[in-house]
C-alpha cells in the first residue's frame, strides 16, 4: 500500500502520532468544508431563507399605550381630610382587578369587535385569556436626582402608571387602549366617592343609634324625678325642689350650647315633665330613687360625650364625601393620551432575522462536523497510526507536476484579471452614481451627513 502525503522530510513520526495541531490551523476547516460543501449549504439555505421570510412575513403586532398620573389632593389635608385611607397603590391593583373582569374584557372585545378571525375558533374563556394577555398595566419608573429626593417626596411618592393594548391593527389598539383608560378612571371615581358615601352612611347611623340610646335615657331620668318629686316630704319643702335645680342647670348650660344641643333639649324635656307633674306629696323622700338617678346621669353624661364625638365625625365624613364628588381629593389624571402608534412593537425582524442566520451556520456546521466524524477515511499522517505501526511508515516527498504549476498560474492570472473587472466596475459606479467629489467634501463641511 503506498501512500502519498505532502510532509517535510524532518518530521518527526513520533510527534506526528500525538499532533492535534491541525485542529487550530483555518486550512483544516477549510478542507472539511471544501469536501462536505453540500452538508453545510443545504441547511444553512434551507433554514435562512425560512427565518428570514419568516421574520418579514410575520404579521406586525402594535401597542397602544397612556399614562396616568396619581395626583394628590388640591386642598390641604390639614382643613379637610379625604375619608378614603387606601395607599394608591392598593386602590390602583384593586382597579386593575375590576377592570380586567370577565364581563369588561368581554364587552370590550364586543364593542370593537376585536379578534375577527380567531372568535369563531375560540371560546370565551379563551378569549378573555388573549385579551388578559394583549392588555398591558405597568408602573412607570421616574428617574428623579437624589438631591431632589426631599423627605416629603419619599413619603408620598410620584405614581404613575402607563395602560396598553397590543393588536395589529394600529388604529384598533389606539381606540381599545382609550376605552380602557376611560374605565379605569370611571372605577376609580365610582370607587372612592362610593367609599366615602358608605362612610358617612354608616356614621349617620351611628349618631341616629346614640340619639335613640340618649333620648330612652332622658326618658327614664324623666320619670323617675316625676316620681320623686310626687313624694317629697313637707318638711324638705324649704330645700331647693327638683324643678329648681334643673332650671338652673338649664341657664348654666345654655350659655354654653346652642337650643339645638341634645344636652339642652334633655333638660327642657325634663323641666316640662316636672311642670305637668302634681304639687308634692307628703310622702318620704324614695333613696332608691335618686340613687337610680344618678347612675342613669353618668351612663348619660358618657353616652353624650360618644355622642359629640360622632356627630363631629360625621360633619368631617360629609366634607369628605363633598370632596370625593367635587375631584379635589386625590385623583387619576391621564397625562399622556394614547395615540396611534406607528412602528410595531413585534415582531423585531433584524433580530428574528439574525436568529434565523445564527441558527442556518449553527445546523450547517453541526451537520457537516458530524459527517466529517463519522467518516473514518485516512485523510491525515497522524491517521496512519491508528492502524499502522509507525515503524513501518516512510515518507515519500511531494512530487508537483507540471499540471499542477499551469493551473496555479491560471488561477492566479483569473485572480487578477477579476480584481481588476471589480475595481474597475467600483469606479464606474462611483463615477455615475455618487455625487461630485468637491459636493460632498461642501456637505461634510457643513454636517449634512450627520
Amino acid at each position: 500500500m503506498t501512500m502519498l502525503q505532502k510532509i517535510d522530510f524532518e518530521d518527526d513520526f513520533q510527534d506526528l502520532q500525538d499532533d492535534r495541531g491541525h485542529l487550530l490551523r483555518p486550512s483544516y476547516y477549510w478542507t472539511i468544508f471544501k469536501k462536505r460543501w453540500p452538508y453545510f449549504v443545504l441547511p444553512f439555505l434551507l433554514i435562512a431563507s425560512a427565518g428570514v421570510a419568516g421574520a418579514f412575513l410575520w404579521p406586525p403586532t402594535y401597542l397602544s399605550e397612556g399614562k396616568i398620573l396619581v395626583q394628590s389632593q388640591q386642598i390641604p389635608s390639614e382643613l379637610v381630610r379625604s375619608t378614603v385611607t387606601n395607599a394608591a397603590q392598593e386602590r390602583i391593583q384593586v382597579i386593575q382587578q375590576r377592570t380586567m373582569t370577565r364581563d369588561n374584557l368581554i364587552a370590550i372585545a364586543d364593542k370593537f369587535q376585536l379578534f375577527p378571525e380567531k372568535r369563531t375558533l375560540m371560546s370565551v374563556t379563551e378569549l378573555v385569556e388573549l385579551m388578559k394577555k394583549n392588555t398591558k398595566f405597568a408602573p412607570v419608573e421616574l428617574q428623579l436626582d437624589f438631591k431632589q429626593r426631599s423627605r416629603a417626596a419619599l413619603e408620598n411618592p410620584t405614581i404613575v402608571f402607563s395602560v396598553g393594548f397590543e393588536y395589529p391593527d394600529p388604529a384598533v389598539a389606539a381606540r381599545v387602549a382609550n376605552e380602557l383608560m376611560t374605565r379605569i378612571l370611571n372605577e376609580d371615581l365610582r370607587d372612592r366617592t362610593s367609599r366615602a358615601t358608605d362612610t358617612t352612611k354608616f356614621l349617620a347611623r351611628e349618631v341616629q343609634r346614640l340619639q335613640a340610646e340618649n333620648t330612652a335615657l332622658d326618658n327614664k331620668i324623666t320619670q323617675l324625678r316625676v316620681a320623686q318629686g310626687k313624694s317629697v316630704s313637707p318638711a324638705k319643702a324649704d330645700q331647693p325642689s327638683m324643678l329648681d335645680q334643673l332650671k338652673a342647670d338649664l341657664a348654666q348650660k345654655s350659655a354654653l350650647y346652642s337650643e339645638r344641643h341634645p344636652l339642652i333639649q334633655s333638660l327642657k324635656k325634663q323641666i316640662e315633665a316636672l311642670e305637668k307633674a302634681a304639687p308634692p306629696a307628703a310622702a318620704g323622700a324614695d333613696a332608691n330613687a335618686a340613687v337610680n338617678i344618678d347612675a342613669l346621669t353618668t351612663q348619660q353624661d358618657a353616652l353624650q360625650k360618644n355622642l359629640e364625638a360622632a356627630t363631629a365625625k360625621l360633619a368631617a365624613a360629609r366634607l369628605g364625601e363633598n370632596l370625593e364628588k367635587d375631584q379635589q381629593s386625590e385623583k387619576l389624571e391621564v397625562i399622556e393620551q394614547p395615540t396611534v402608534p406607528q412602528d410595531p412593537v413585534k415582531p423585531n425582524r433584524p433580530k428574528v432575522a439574525a436568529l434565523a442566520l445564527l441558527a442556518a451556520l449553527a445546523a450547517g456546521a453541526g451537520l457537516t462536523f458530524l459527517k466529517e466524524i463519522s467518516d473514518t477515511a485516512i485523510r491525515r499522517t497522524s491517521d496512519i497510526f491508528s492502524v499502522v505501526d509507525s515503524r513501518l511508515v516512510v515518507s515519500i516527498p511531494y512530487i508537483v507536476t507540471t499540471a499542477e504549476l499551469q493551473r496555479r498560474k491560471v488561477r492566479m492570472t483569473v485572480g487578477i484579471i477579476c480584481s481588476i473587472l471589480l475595481i474597475g466596475a467600483v469606479l464606474i459606479g462611483v463615477y455615475f452614481f455618487l455625487p461630485p467629489l468637491d459636493l460632498v467634501l461642501a456637505k461634510a463641511r457643513v454636517g449634512l451627513f450627520r
